[in-house]
């Protein structure tokens, strides 16, 4: 157990879930501290003085510095533990993971946090996460939706002929869109059954012990 590290969590939130995943594909056991989205914990002056951005995931180290991020955590994570790999094995492999992550994040996880957040009531207010509060525009809402449908076309068409997005081996990128697509069905964008390779996909990584946590 990494007893001198400290993770902050929230179990019901889709960005701590990708962190959250990948420390468990590491086979790694890090003291974790439940941080309350719903009752605006991470924007109190307590947390605040942990992550000054006010989001999760963070992950706090031994020397006191804090991890805000999830492309951070990932990275401090794949060096101290380097087995099993999740972001390649070689300069190929390393850049199209890198790629599809990116992919993953910008098609696919923006689009849904601009569905999500600038629709639901209890949002209101607080289009984007972070210390600043911004109001909701609908329109982005609808364009989010948009570009979900597309996302999902994206990963079918790469899954045809791909075991994995970073190819014959599960991946951070894997971790990332898995998390769009459950993500989605918060608001009912699920793929459409002719999405064969996608759906395929998606039932195979739900079956792993990282997906359950």
């Amino acid at each position: 157990m990494m007893e001198d590290h400290v993770f902050y969590d929230c179990a019901t939130a889709p960005s701590p879930r990708r962190a959250r995943m990948f420390i468990v594909e590491k086979g790694l056991d890090i003291p974790t501290v439940q941080v309350d989205l719903r009752n605006d914990e991470q924007l109190g002056d307590d947390f605040r003085a942990i992550n000054p951005r006010c989001t999760v995931p963070a992950l706090k180290l031994p020397d006191g510095t804090v991890l805000g991020d999830n492309a951070s955590i990932a990275r401090y994570l794949e060096e101290i533990r380097p087995a099993p790999p999740l972001m390649g094995r070689d300069p190929v492999e390393k850049a199209v993971i890198a790629e599809w992550n990116a992919v993953a994040e910008s098609d696919g996880l923006l689009a849904m946090a601009e569905t999500i957040r600038n629709s639901l009531p209890g949002l209101k207010g607080r289009a984007l996460t972070g210390p600043q509060n911004y109001e909701q525009i609908p329109a982005l809402a609808e364009r989010g939706k948009a570009r979900v449908g597309y996302f999902f076309e994206l990963l079918n068409a790469r899954l045809i002929d791909h075991a994995y997005l970073g190819g014959d081996r599960f991946s951070v990128a894997d971790i990332t869109a898995f998390v769009v697509v459950e993500f989605a069905g918060w608001v009912k964008l699920v793929p459409p059954g002719r999405q064969t390779a996608l759906i395929e996909w998606r039932t195979a990584i739900a079956q792993r012990p990282s997906a359950n946590k």
